[in-house]
Parts: C-alpha cells; sequence; structure tokens
C-alpha cells in the first residue's frame, strides 16, 4: 500500500495508535453518525483539506469523518507538545491521512510542517489557533489560490481573524466554530475546565482542596475552569479586565480582583484569556514559594517567559514530567508547567472525547456547509449557521437518550405573532 505524504515520529506505532483512536471513538457516538452519513453522501469528494489541529485520538476521528465524505486530508500540529505520536502513526498508515507532526518538534518544523499542508494545495482549511490562516497570509500568500475559505475551532483564533478582517487583510470566508452555543458550552467551559485541572494533577500531583487557584479570564474557559477548582474545595480568585465578566464572576461568588493583589494570595496561578503578559515580572516579584504557574490560553505568551528566566538566577528543567522549576534570588521557587504551553494537553490529553464529539460533529457538518456555500461568502469572519448548532445538539441529545419537548401548532403561532 503507498502512504500519503508523511514526517511522523515512528510509523512503527500505528497499532497502539489504532487502539487510542477506537477507545475515543467509543465516546464520540454524534461524530460516528456524521461518518456514516458522509460515506454515503460523499459531500467532499473531490476537495483537499489542510488542517493544523491537535494530533489527538479525537481529532482522528474528526479526520476520519472527512475522509470518508472523500476528502483528501492533510494535518500540521497546531502546538509541538501535544501531538500524540501513536496517533499520527494511525492516521497515516491506517486511514490515509497526510500527516507532518511529531511530539516535541523544534519550532522551525512546526513552522515548515504548516507550509507542507499548504503546499498541498488545499480547497478548505481547518485552523485551531489561525497558525494555518497566519502562515497562508504572511509567508506563502500564493497558496492561497484556489482556497474556498475555511473553518477556526478556537477562541484566539477567532480574535486573531476578526482583527485581520477589520484591518481588510482576511482574504478568505473563515466559519467561527468556536463561536457557537454547543461549541462554548462543552468545548470552552466543561472540556477545558476539566482537561485543565487534569493537566495541572497529572504534572504537579497538587491538593487543590485548601488553596487559592488564581483564574486569569473569565470567559466561557475561565468559567469552567473556576467552577471546577472550586468543586475540588480551591479557595478561587478570578482576574479580568472587561467589567461585565468581572461582575459576572462577583455575583457568581469569586472573589475578583487585579493580578498585582492575587499575586500574593495564589498558590496555583491558570492564564486563560487569549492575550499576552497577563503574568508579567511584577507579578512573579509578589508570589509565593512554590507557586504554580499553568496556561490554557492557547499560546505560550499569557505568562511573560523571558521575564521568569531573568528573574531566576536557577533553572531546574523537568523536576516532575512536564513542570520546570525556576529559583529566584531571595531562594523563592515557581513550578512551571509545560513551558507555559497548553497544559491542558501538554501535561495530558486534551478534553475528553465526550466533550470533543460535539465540537467536531459541528466543524465536520460546517466543513461540508462551507465547500457548498463558499461562493456566496464574502471574505471574513462567518457565523456557523444556526440549524448545524441545533441539528448537533439534538444528535447528541438522543445519544444521552434525553427526549425534550416539542411546540404546539398554537405555541408556534404564539411566537412568530406580535398581536397576540
Amino acid at each position: 500500500m503507498t502512504l500519503p505524504s508523511h514526517e511522523v515520529a515512528d510509523l512503527g506505532l500505528a497499532r497502539a495508535g489504532v487502539r487510542r483512536v477506537d477507545w475515543a471513538e467509543r465516546s464520540m457516538p454524534v461524530l460516528r453518525s456524521v461518518r456514516e452519513r458522509f460515506a454515503a453522501e460523499r459531500p467532499l469528494e473531490g476537495l483537499r483539506v489542510a488542517a493544523c489541529q491537535h494530533v489527538t485520538a479525537e481529532t482522528a476521528n474528526l479526520l476520519r469523518a472527512l475522509r470518508a465524505g472523500g476528502a483528501e486530508v492533510w494535518l500540521a500540529a497546531s502546538n509541538p507538545l501535544s501531538t500524540q505520536d501513536d496517533t499520527a502513526a494511525a492516521l497515516v498508515a491506517e486511514y490515509g491521512v497526510s500527516v507532518h507532526a511529531w511530539a516535541g518538534m523544534d519550532p522551525a518544523s512546526y513552522d515548515r510542517n504548516l507550509v507542507t499542508v499548504l503546499e498541498s494545495r488545499p480547497h478548505l482549511l481547518i485552523d485551531d489557533g489561525c497558525d494555518l490562516v497566519n502562515t497562508a497570509h504572511l509567508v506563502r500568500p500564493d497558496l492561497l489560490d484556489g482556497v474556498l475559505g475555511g473553518c477556526e475551532q478556537t477562541t484566539t483564533g477567532v480574535i486573531r481573524l476578526r482583527r485581520m478582517s477589520a484591518e481588510g487583510e482576511l482574504r478568505l470566508p473563515m466559519v467561527a466554530v468556536n463561536d457557537t452555543a454547543t461549541k462554548r458550552m462543552f468545548d470552552n467551559r466543561y472540556g477545558t475546565g476539566q482537561s485543565t485541572i487534569d493537566g495541572i494533577l497529572r504534572a504537579t500531583n497538587a491538593m487543590l482542596a485548601g488553596r487559592t487557584v488564581v483564574v486569569a479570564g473569565f470567559g466561557y474557559c475561565g468559567r469552567g475552569l473556576a467552577e471546577r477548582a472550586r468543586g475540588m474545595g480551591a479557595r478561587v480568585v478570578v482576574t479580568e479586565v472587561d467589567p461585565v465578566k468581572a461582575l459576572d464572576a462577583v455575583m457568581q461568588g469569586y472573589t475578583v480582583t487585579t493580578m498585582e493583589e492575587a499575586a500574593a494570595a495564589g498558590d496555583v496561578f491558570v492564564t486563560v484569556t487569549g492575550n499576552r503578559d497577563v503574568i508579567r515580572a511584577e507579578h512573579l516579584g509578589r508570589m509565593k514559594d512554590g507557586a504554580i504557574l499553568a496556561n490554557s490560553g492557547h499560546f505560550d505568551l499569557e505568562i511573560d517567559l523571558a521575564a521568569l528566566e531573568d528573574r531566576a538566577v536557577e533553572v531546574n528543567r523537568g523536576v516532575r514530567e512536564h513542570a520546570d522549576e525556576y529559583v529566584f534570588a531571595d531562594g523563592r521557587r515557581v513550578l512551571l508547567l509545560s513551558e507555559g504551553r497548553l497544559v491542558n494537553l501538554g501535561a495530558a490529553e486534551g478534553h475528553p472525547a465526550a466533550v470533543m464529539d460535539m465540537s467536531f460533529a459541528v466543524q465536520a457538518l460546517t466543513t461540508v456547509w462551507l465547500a457548498r456555500n463558499s461562493a456566496g461568502l464574502a471574505p471574513g469572519v462567518v457565523e456557523v449557521p444556526a440549524e448545524t448548532d441545533t441539528e448537533v445538539a439534538r444528535l447528541e441529545l438522543a445519544a444521552l437518550d434525553v427526549r425534550i419537548d416539542a411546540l404546539t401548532p398554537g405555541q408556534e403561532v404564539y411566537l412568530s405573532s406580535w398581536r397576540l
């Protein structure tokens, strides 16, 4: 069998990867039903899809659905630390996906792999953080010819796309998959909350009960993280720049303050803002001995790593797996997890498969919608059709064997008329 283009750690890991992918599929009934539909209808026949995603078992099941729909798929990693090498091998050897990704790749390889998948001359892009779109626009704009549009999976990525669009630089219609109700509810809130705690505990074996956890950012991700930390007995402090989100946190019973004040009180700090330099030099100077620093905000910019390096007089790499210890001149130590990258994927396995089931079902259905409707879309950020979100929610409820009411004809008339 001729294998698709690939650069992975070890194809010999494919069998283990298949077991991992199959295990994830057990918790992804909605995406499985979408894949079966795609296999019958072949809605992506003849199209090439270039994806920049975390190379995990859950992602593999999304790409299987696209392959079942007839697409040729090329994949690069969206994070140097999150690639499961056995999953990458299985995608190449068993599922016919062109994969250019391996765990722990250096920045130059990461960038090169993005260009490699773009050189497949894709019709559709699937991005996670806007790195693929950014590379296409800034490094290889010649490869945008023939691209119909794309989808973006993350809050950070949608923020970047909206900036590009506002400046008139975005040359494609890009669908904000992140902004659907099901994605924000399941993936951002429940998924990020659980998987971030999972990553912190795996990396540190720390006790959260009775300790102070500082959550920087109270969007959907921060809200989910705060809920789960409080559920484990932690005192939760929230920092925010948005008055409305800060007020929401106050009304939910959290202590809300500035990072300057929280720095001296916190035991564990987690950034989930999508911005940069949230924890800076002045905050590091106030932290307790033994403070733990983690990030779940996509890029390794939220914690000022240069300031951390400058302040440290000693750095002990790998004091635990995925944990580096920085020692300051006064003897205080802080622990940085996953190099400041996504702790839930660097130190753990990301969101549970049941969470990604809904997110990736939305992604798969939106990819087909985009392929069918791209000709009528102008460059810019596009919302996912509401009916797609509703369809995925209904499929998930069916998978959970949950029944809901339907509007009666009289109720439908009442809701559609202002005269009654």
